[in-house]
């Protein structure tokens, strides 16, 4: 099965150099290229692709107004942000907004291909701790931390997984800190999934931080 691509960056360049790398793999394919976020979030409803290479930074609509609107729409695409990731302090709105994970500009071809390929897969891009350094670094920021998140509807052992999720830990460790079985690891997280409307694990941190269940200081 053959993966949609939608480029979406304001720099002719970069979308010139993404696509040839993408075209030269056989699973991948660019099914279309948006200068701004406008028309990024109109090419995703009308090509439907399966991932989306999201620029921050665009003219007009921003990467993460359009990536909000790509990801509530009807059959909705996958988004990884493009950023360059020690200078953008706009990552954490793009993953609250719905994006699945983010490429750095400058990482290497080969990982730039593979993350594409987890995304479209349905998978968080970024490991759980890599998620958790991310968001640490832009949460204390003036403007970006949200009012902190009631949550309802889960039990305390529910609490007690997301809590572990955003503080990095793999299902496996999860399963070792709680005395419990993978598998039972991987059911809680199914249904903090569904309980609380995420996405994927990059979403369960983010919830885990507006709640306070962890915070940078611990």
């Amino acid at each position: 099965m053959t993966i949609r691509v939608l480029l979406a960056d304001d720099q002719p360049l970069i979308r010139t150099a993404l696509q040839m790398v993408i075209s030269d793999a056989p699973d991948l394919e660019v099914v279309g290229e948006a200068a701004t976020g406008l028309e990024a979030v109109q090419l995703a409803g009308e090509l439907r692709p399966d991932v989306v290479v999201m620029d921050i930074r665009m003219p007009g609509m921003d990467g993460i107004d359009a990536t909000r609107l790509i990801t509530r729409g009807s059959g909705p695409a996958q988004v990884v942000v493009l950023t360059t990731f020690d200078e953008d302090d706009n990552v954490y709105g793009a993953l609250r907004a719905g994006a699945s994970g983010f490429l750095v500009k400058d990482m290497a071809l080969d990982d730039i291909l593979a993350a594409i390929r987890v995304v479209a897969a349905g998978d968080a891009l970024i490991a759980p701790a890599v998620t958790r350094r991310l968001i640490e670094a832009f949460a204390d920021r003036p403007g970006s931390a949200p009012a902190p998140r009631e949550l309802e509807g889960i039990t305390e052992r529910e609490r007690e997984v997301l809590t572990l999720i955003a503080r990095g830990l793999s299902n496996n460790e999860i399963a070792v800190d709680l005395s419990i079985s993978v598998a039972t690891v991987k059911a809680y997280v199914t249904r903090l999934l569904a309980k609380l409307d995420a996405r994927d694990r990059v979403q369960l941190v983010i919830i885990a931080y507006e709640a306070g269940l962890v915070s940078s200081s611990r």
